[in-house]
């Protein structure tokens, strides 16, 4: 017997769950190759010294980052309205911004590989990282504007409404519990 419906289908796999790890991989066989190649050419000492001194230098980019952002919130915690000694001015905008950048930084470098520690060696350059920095945030004002309107909390009420089959329920729930006879005494009848 059929009732209908159509059999649920297979969502379509989205381009980034297919070239992401592709990606990845790529990456990784770059990686190892060009850590062979500068192994064949200077030494496989003088690599492993390389892969050492990136993972102490990105350890050391990341615990300041990190003291940096605990800084800034600090600051940004003491400037609040109602706290003793909240000032009018605010940090500067320059001290405030890229921290995540920096951590980026610093773990890219900690991750062997030639190729990622350039990529976080040119986060360390402050103009490079202060152009990453509005562009992503250009990026983002631009997402939230052609975002629906409503919170987070109406995105996760409308994913709940979803059904597997894919149609969308919309309702109320309407709850009416019967009165109990000690929650309202009538008065007795009189003739």
């Amino acid at each position: 017997m059929t009732t209908g419906t159509p059999p649920p289908t297979a969502r379509k796999r989205s381009r980034a769950r297919t070239f992401v790890p592709l990606a990845i991989a790529a990456w990784a066989v770059l990686e190892i190759w060009l850590l062979t190649v500068v192994a064949d050419v200077a030494g496989g000492f003088t690599v492993l010294l390389l892969l050492a001194a990136g993972v102490v230098l990105g350890a050391v980019v990341m615990k300041r980052a990190g003291r940096r952002a605990f800084r800034n919130l600090t600051q940004t915690l003491q400037q609040m309205p109602g706290q003793p000694g909240a000032g009018g001015s605010s940090p500067a905008p320059s001290s405030t911004r890229g921290n995540g950048f920096l951590m980026l930084a610093g773990l890219l470098i900690m991750i062997p590989g030639m190729i990622s520690d350039v990529a976080g060696l040119l986060l360390l350059v402050p103009p490079v990282r202060s152009a990453l920095s509005r562009s992503a945030e250009r990026s983002l004002e631009r997402r939230m504007r052609a975002a629906a309107p409503g919170g987070l909390s109406d995105a996760f009420q409308q994913a709940r409404m979803h059904r597997p089959d894919g149609k969308v329920v919309q309702g109320e729930v309407i709850r009416e519990e019967p009165s109990r006879p000690d929650d309202n005494p009538r008065p007795p009848l009189t003739p």
